[in-house]
This record gives structure tokens, C-alpha cells and sequence, in this order.
């Protein structure tokens, strides 16, 4: 049994004829770039994916082509308005018309693209890794952290052959004031698919050594906008949200902010702009110091001259208080001593009092008020003779009587 048939090439040239009577016109896809390949001859090979929303799945697959001469005017077109360069992994609109060659098969011709598109798509990216910074509670922890008031330990974070970086230390070694800045570079590679974890590894050596330092600068001097797309990765900007230390962002670009600048502590345009910063943070912290110095002359000053003030008042009151204080010793001495006057004339009275009584008592006691009332006393050798016993027979005794004296010679002792 015999069959009709056609060659391959015959087949593909059917399916060629129908695609292009059947869409004869350009369409407009959302696509993302799978792969982008440039030859010699300045012709774009690209794969447009389409991936699922659910679990990343790869849902469709084609190649597209854009041909030297409008590959030349579309891409710095693209990155110019997009800040982001033409690379995988970049959701673009593309006005496309369909093809298919019997050779190669089915494909696409990029014939223009629409910027503000992936400008969408880039925002609601950064919109969503804020979101997943902030759902996790680490948004604006490195915004909280206090800036040092001398943040004069600096590390760096840049690539080392970069005019950016030259220009940051030029800078800082030239500030007007002279102040000391002590600057260490880790290298990194900052833009391309290293750039994510060549900062990353840079911040795990600063952070290893965190007393060492008070704040870290990432600078980025010149290059292309459309290399910041290595600052817009969730792994770096939480990282760089839970440092340890300050950051003080400066990756030369006055766009949109990437996501590395919306959690870093600060964001300046330019390498020289972060110098600027720091100089002018110890310009704060110098003309704050001087404040203090004035208000402590000013201080000094006015409590010396109240203290003046003070010494001249007490000068001036120092006669009447001497007066004062001599006129009330004065009248306490003349009542001290009329207490002592009256205290001695009680005292004398008193002792007189006692005396008239001794004086009467001896009075009474005395010899002649005895004799007087008729006693004798009688005197051996002009001692009074107490005991009898004590003379005998032939002693000369003399006894003395109130009036005159009787000499008697000792007979007999009874």
C-alpha cells in the first residue's frame, strides 16, 4: 500500500508558509532572558523562558534574535532607562515578529523593546525583597544603629583599582581640619555575577574583626548603571540590614535607590560624598566640642564674677557684722559678769556666814571660855597633863585657873 508523502524540508517550508500568513504582525511578549549571547558580528542570540508563578517551572522556551543594528540602539536604550543591564534573569517587553526556518526552526526577531516595563518589574522585585526585609523584622536595623560621633576606623569595601576608591581617601586625607582617618580596604569585585558574594565575603572579614572599626563605606566609583543589579539581591541587603557597624553607602549613581542603599545606615551619591560624610560627622562632633568649651568659659566666668560679686558683698558687710558681733560679746560679757558679781557676793556671804559660825564655835572652844566657866588645866614643863599616871611624887606641876596659875609639888599619885 502506497502512501503520499513530502520531504522534511518540504514540511517545514508548510509550516513556515502558514506561521507567516497566520501571524503576519509584530506582537509585544513578556518574556525573560534566558541566555543573550553576542557574536562577532554584533548579532543578539537570546532565549526567552517563561517560568510559573507557583514553583519556577519552566512553562515555555524560544530563541530570539536581534539583529546588529538594532541590537546596537536597543541596549544602551534598555540600560539607560532601566539602570539594569541586558542579561539573564531580566523580565523584558518585546515587540517581536515570528519566524521559522526550515533549518532552525521556530524563533523570534526582536524588533523594539519597552523600558518602563522592566523598570516595573525591577521596582516590584526591590518592593518585595523590602517587604521580605521587613516581614522579618530586620528592614532598618542597621538605620537604628547610633553613628559614632568620631567615626575615624573606616572600612572599606570597593575595588581596589577603582577611581572611586582614590577619590574617597584623597578626600579624606585632604579634609580642611587635618583629622586623622585610619582607612582599610577589602577588595571586592563590585559589579557582575561575583560581585554578590565578593561583598558578602568582604563583610564576614570586617565582621570578624568589628572592634577594629566604626563604620564600613561599600563605594563604587564610575561604571555603567546598568551594573547595579548586584546590589539588588535579597542575600546582600539582609546582610547588610544586620551588620553589626554603620553602613555608609556611595556606589555612584542618582537613580532609584538599589536595595543595598534602602537598609544601609547611609546613603550618599558618590565615593567623595561618603568622605564628605564622615568629615563632616567630625566636624559635628569638633563644633559641638567647641560649643561645650564656650559654654564652659562662659560658665567659669560668670561664677567667677558672682563669686567676685559675692566676696566684694561679704567685704562690705564684714565692719557691720564685726560691730554687731562685738556689741552682742560686749553685752554678754556685762551680764556674765553681773551674774559672776552676784554669784561671788552669795559665795562671800556665804563663807562669812560659815566663818561667824567657826569663829563662834572656836570661840566657845577655846581655853579661857573653859577655864572661864571654872576648869583648870595643869602643865608639867608647859605640857598639859592628861593622865596622872604620868607624874611623880617630887614633880613640879603648875596649875592654871582663869585667873593667875598655882605652882604645886607631886606628894602622892591616886
Amino acid at each position: 500500500m502506497s502512501h503520499e508523502s513530502i520531504s522534511l524540508y518540504e514540511l517545514n517550508v508548510l509550516v513556515r508558509r502558514i506561521l507567516e500568513d497566520s501571524l503576519p504582525d509584530t506582537y509585544w511578549v513578556q518574556v525573560e532572558l534566558a541566555d543573550v549571547r553576542v557574536n562577532a558580528s554584533g548579532h543578539c542570540y537570546v532565549e526567552f523562558v517563561q517560568k510559573s508563578t507557583q514553583d519556577d517551572s519552566l512553562l515555555a522556551k524560544v530563541r530570539g534574535t536581534i539583529w546588529a543594528q538594532t541590537f546596537r540602539m536597543l541596549k544602551p536604550y534598555f540600560e539607560r532607562e532601566t539602570g539594569q543591564g541586558f542579561m539573564p534573569g531580566v523580565k523584558v517587553l518585546v515587540e517581536v515578529s515570528v519566524h521559522f526556518h526550515e533549518l532552525y526552526g521556530y524563533s523570534l526577531t526582536v524588533h523594539d523593546i519597552d523600558p518602563s516595563y522592566t523598570v516595573g518589574d525591577l521596582a516590584r522585585r526591590r518592593r518585595d525583597i523590602l517587604r521580605q526585609l521587613e516581614a522579618e523584622g530586620v528592614l532598618t536595623l542597621n538605620q537604628e544603629l547610633p553613628m559614632p560621633l568620631l567615626p575615624q576606623r573606616v572600612a572599606v569595601i570597593s575595588s581596589p583599582t577603582a577611581a572611586g576608591y582614590g577619590d574617597f581617601c584623597h578626600q579624606l586625607q585632604q579634609n580642611p581640619r587635618g583629622y586623622y582617618f585610619q582607612v582599610e580596604l577589602f577588595p571586592a569585585v563590585m559589579q557582575g555575577d561575583d560581585a554578590e558574594s565578593s561583598i558578602l565575603s568582604a563583610l564576614d572579614d570586617i565582621n570578624a574583626r568589628l572592634s577594629s572599626f566604626d563604620v564600613v563605606v561599600i563605594i563604587r566609583g564610575g561604571g555603567a548603571i546598568s551594573d547595579l543589579s548586584c546590589f539588588d539581591t535579597y542575600l546582600l541587603a539582609a546582610a547588610c540590614a544586620q551588620f553589626p557597624l554603620p553602613i555608609i553607602t556611595g556606589i555612584g549613581h542618582e537613580r532609584d535607590n538599589t536595595v543595598l542603599d534602602s537598609v544601609a545606615h547611609t546613603r550618599v551619591k558618590t565615593p567623595t560624598a561618603a568622605a564628605e560624610y564622615l568629615i563632616g560627622c567630625m566636624d559635628a562632633a569638633a563644633d559641638a566640642l567647641c560649643a561645650l568649651t564656650v559654654r564652659l568659659r562662659d560658665k567659669v566666668r560668670a561664677r567667677l564674677l558672682q563669686e567676685r560679686l559675692q566676696i566684694e558683698s561679704l567685704k562690705r558687710r564684714m565692719p557691720t557684722v564685726a560691730y554687731r558681733c562685738l556689741s552682742e560679746a560686749k553685752m554678754r560679757l556685762l551680764v556674765l559678769r553681773k551674774d559672776v558679781v552676784a554669784a561671788a557676793s552669795a559665795s562671800f556671804s556665804s563663807c562669812r556666814h560659815r566663818l561667824k559660825l567657826l569663829r563662834q564655835r572656836l570661840s566657845d572652844a577655846s581655853p579661857e571660855k573653859q577655864l572661864a566657866r571654872g576648869y583648870s588645866m595643869t602643865l608639867k614643863d608647859g605640857r598639859i597633863v592628861k593622865d596622872a599616871s604620868t607624874l611623880r611624887a617630887g614633880d613640879s606641876v603648875v596649875t592654871r585657873l582663869h585667873k593667875g596659875e598655882i605652882r604645886s609639888i607631886v606628894e602622892q599619885r591616886i
